[in-house]
């Protein structure tokens, strides 16, 4: 019986990230939509507690049996070490050199981050992923990438030498939603790693600027107290959202930070918000975007083209790292309930066409002809 192997390493990762959600979302999928006679299962380094990486429908996970800095280190040197299987979705760059004669490999390239902006990375991780990406891009069987706008700039900057599917993420069904205590009646949310890729540090000042002398009271009204929640683990960089907010001179109390919520906390989260804030200065694709507009709520993000790609007219835009702009984006939103009601409904009527079976069905694609 043929057998595709995921690599399911970033679900046990310090930080999973939103790759993490897409590994866990796209191994469920490929499950569901497997051809007949495929069979899915997980492969990780060796850990000491692997439950992270089980997920429903899928076998294993399979351990390898190197611990994951020299599972790194391995294939990043070259080492032909194949983590079994007839072929092999390696959901992020860490993945085998090529395949076996006879097997086959593809491999997601979620955004072109460490060539256009890598200052916002460590300088390691940067340069690990383009070495990665640019071996996936000559000698793996196929591409994945989120967004036409990562298929693009990818081929400027690299030599793709294999064939490149656009598959987009999909909607994540949360689940029911559970009470978080003490949420505000009305916030600005911001969702995604605390780190300087963010825009967090520009979202904390438009939160400064939101009541200006030149406003007028309604518009004072509306925005003077609104905080601002952020819903997110901490990243590498030292971006402290608190110390932030006391240098713009903001209240204690009006930057909330939540951490990581499981996924029934963050539905509840998400539909009482009042506006989601995507301050991102670079993206692949930007789930937060569509987890907002598929909960109905409006959307100001900034003109990274993933985000653009993704909202496709249904939120507001501003140039990034504006914190002016971003700031009068949310004012708009938060004073105008009309505005705020026309975003929500463009939002979920773009959310509907986002599918993780279309992901997944792409991934077979690449194996399965």
């Amino acid at each position: 019986m043929p057998e595709l192997v995921v690599i399911a390493e970033q679900l046990l990762a310090e930080v999973p990230g939103g790759t993490g959600r897409y590994t866990a979302q796209l191994l469920r999928a490929l499950a569901d939509t497997a051809p007949p006679g495929w069979t899915v299962s997980g492969v990780v380094a060796r850990h000491a507690d692997v439950e992270a990486a089980r997920i429903d429908g899928v076998a294993g996970p399979r351990v390898l049996p190197l611990p994951p800095r020299a599972l790194v280190a391995a294939w990043e040197a070259g080492v032909p070490l194949w983590p079994g299987g007839d072929a092999v979705h390696a959901p992020t760059p860490l993945a085998p050199p090529r395949a076996p004669r006879g097997r086959s490999l593809t491999v997601t390239v979620h955004d072109t981050v460490p060539w256009s902006h890598p200052e916002t990375l460590t300088p390691r991780g940067a340069s690990w992923h383009r070495r990665m990406v640019a071996r996936a891009a000559r000698r793996a069987d196929g591409l994945i990438v989120p967004t036409e706008a990562v298929a693009r700039d990818l081929a400027r900057r690299v030599a793709v030498r294999v064939p490149t599917r656009v598959a987009a993420h999909g909607v994540t069904d949360l689940g029911p939603a559970a009470p978080v205590p003490g949420l505000p009646d009305r916030y600005v949310l911001a969702v995604g790693t605390v780190e300087p890729r963010k825009g967090i540090d520009v979202l904390v000042e438009s939160l400064s600027l939101l009541s200006r002398r030149e406003d007028t009271p309604a518009e004072i009204a509306g925005t003077a107290d609104v905080p601002l929640v952020l819903v997110g683990q901490p990243g590498w960089g030292g971006t402290d959202p608190s110390r932030l907010a006391a240098e713009h001179g903001l209240p204690a109390g009006r930057v909330r930070v939540l951490g990581r919520l499981a996924d029934a906390e963050l539905t509840s989260v998400l539909r009482q918000a009042s506006v989601v804030a995507v301050p991102s200065r670079a993206e692949g694709f930007g789930l937060p975007v569509l987890e907002a507009m598929s909960a109905g709520v409006p959307v100001v993000h900034t003109d990274d083209p993933a985000l653009v790609e993704v909202s496709a007219g249904a939120a507001i835009v501003v140039p990034r790292g504006d914190a002016r702009a971003l700031a009068d984006g949310l004012r708009r939103v938060l004073t105008d309930p009309a505005l705020a009601k026309r975003l929500a409904t463009d939002g979920l009527r773009r959310a509907a066409d986002f599918t993780w079976t279309s992901a997944a069905e792409a991934v077979w694609t690449s194996h399965v002809t």
